[in-house]
């Protein structure tokens, strides 16, 4: 198919960059050296509905080990989600969907129960992924100068593999945080909640809402508050449950499109930066995505409104600028005071990073042959240029020196991967690199699964239910081989994922989609 031709066009021609986002960054690492506030929006819930789901289809029943009304997980180590000890050696009942009790080892469970024995399992919830796509890179196409030609750069949607591979990694809610194909993500939604085919909850975010100067032709270009307004309210009614201003968009604009979501009960979070964060923040904005090292432009020098610097710009902005200075701690109290959450996506910034590890074999087989080639073709580049490497390297450390003084301070941080980027970065396998890439940030195992999980939960307006194990709440949950809360990097063991209280086989998922990541 073209896009897959593009791929391998593109993976020979030197430098090989596969987003905006990675653009401004891998650029930057070459150059020289309020208004309504998010509290007060109650979120438009459209993720792990209330009611009872219908009987799984055939094409569900493909990949449930577990599927009776009363199953318990004996003998499991509990890790609840709230950022408590784990509860050693306990039985989680789990009763039509729902958690139904967590019992001691001496407590038998009901007679007519399913047991499965999980010793040396440990049960945690299942991961909220909050910067998550249904779509993935597909070609840049870039001149013998290394420039874009028109069109543009696009990305293709991956229906049938992204859903799976996220369910089977243990992501049972998502946000898709920017849509290219807003229709399709829509009726994936209602696909996967009439149980036709499997994946996780989706909260669907509406189209980008990009401003002049895109390189996406597949972005709606507004430049009018009235248009932007138009646009939310229309996707509003068509099921969109979250909005993303893209990197673009002017102040006025955006302001006018916050306002409008939040006229509908619904969020707004923003990859900005023509607006910079504390702009954005004054705005009312509710969300803020990757961290302000690689996208906040405010300590631009002679930065114009409503212009978007250059990656060397941006980098110079924050190449020299320390964490502890006072004019970033002045940023991080005012994202706290105004409730402005902030997504951490280490890993599309690793990907880029020539010093870090390749991708895992398992991660390999999943991807198309087109895929795998143009990423490994873009981390040979990168390889050729170790200063580049160091400066990749220094930013991404910085970005988790701000995510943790963010969080001391009493931010809230969310996590999720951008699939996007390189095309290192996959669905599922992403959302598990971003936990043990908080915890290299230096939270702890149980801090990293909280931000992952119940934080999420919260931000989406469902901590009532899901985001933690506790009786009465819709039984999403992930089985992983290993402590977790030990060794961050057993949350790569998940065997089962636990949806409404259905019991997937994160094997059979994987399988199902080897080979075709990239081009399905």
């Amino acid at each position: 198919m073209q896009i897959s031709r593009s791929i391998v066009h593109g993976a020979t021609r030197a430098p090989l960059i596969l987003s905006a986002l990675a653009s401004a960054f891998l650029a930057a690492a070459q150059a020289a050296p309020a208004t309504t506030q998010a509290a007060a929006v109650t979120p438009v819930a459209a993720v792990a509905p209330a009611g009872t789901p219908p009987a799984p289809g055939p094409e569900v029943r493909k990949f449930l080990k577990y599927d009776a009304p009363l199953i318990a997980l004996a003998h499991v180590r509990v890790i609840d989600g709230t950022g408590a000890a784990p509860l050693e050696d306990r039985t989680v009942i789990l009763r039509d969907g729902r958690i139904d009790s967590i019992l001691a080892a001496n407590v038998a469970p009901p007679k007519d129960a399913q047991v499965i024995d999980l010793k040396g399992r440990t049960v945690m919830p299942g991961l909220v992924g909050m910067h998550n796509h249904l779509m993935y890179t597909a070609s840049l196409n870039q001149d013998e100068e290394g420039k874009l030609p028109p069109p543009g750069f696009f990305v293709t949607e991956i229906a049938f593999t992204a859903p799976r591979l996220y369910l089977a990694s243990g992501v049972t809610t998502m946000r898709t945080t920017g849509s290219i194909e807003p229709y399709n993500d829509l009726n994936i939604r209602r696909a996967i909640d009439a149980m036709q085919i499997p994946g996780p909850h989706l909260d669907v975010t509406g189209p980008y809402l990009e401003g002049k100067g895109t390189v996406f032709p597949q972005m709606a270009v507004l430049e009018e508050q009235a248009h932007a307004r138009k646009t939310v309210a229309f996707w509003a009614t068509e099921g969109a449950t979250s909005f993303k201003a893209y990197m673009n968009i002017s102040a006025p604009v955006l302001g006018a499109a916050i306002d409008e979501a939040h006229k509908h009960g619904i969020k707004i979070t923003g990859h900005l930066c023509a607006v910079s964060y504390r702009e954005a923040a004054a705005l009312g904005i509710d969300n803020l995505e990757h961290g302000p090292v690689f996208t906040d432009t405010e300590f631009v020098a002679n930065k114009q409104p409503n212009r978007c610097p250059t990656g060397a710009e941006m980098q110079a902005s924050w190449e020299k600028r320390e964490i502890g200075s006072p004019e970033v701690q002045e940023l991080i109290r005012d994202l706290v005071q105004k409730k402005v959450a902030v997504t951490s996506t280490l890993p599309v910034f690793e990907a880029f990073v020539a010093t870090r590890p390749l991708l895992s074999k398992k991660q390999m087989e999943m991807m198309s042959p087109e895929s795998l080639r143009s990423h490994l073709a873009a981390k040979a580049t990168a390889a050729g240029n170790s200063e580049r490497a160091a400066k990749q390297e220094a930013m991404l450390k910085k970005e988790m020196a701000f995510e943790l003084a963010f969080v001391r301070a009493g931010g809230t941080l969310l996590a999720g991967p951008d699939p996007t980027g390189n095309g290192g970065t996959l669905p599922g396998f992403g959302d598990q690199r971003e936990l043990e890439l908080l915890v290299e940030a230096g939270f702890t195992p149980l801090e990293a699964i909280r931000i992952a999980t119940y934080n999420g939960a919260r931000f989406l307006g469902l901590q009532d239910r899901i985001g933690t194990i506790e009786p009465g709440k819709h039984a999403d949950l992930i089985v992983i081989d290993g402590d977790p809360s030990q060794r961050i990097n057993d949350i790569e063991n998940v065997e089962t994922v636990f949806k409404d209280g259905l019991g997937y086989d994160s094997a059979k998922l994987r399988a199902s989609v080897r080979g075709m990541v990239g081009i399905r």
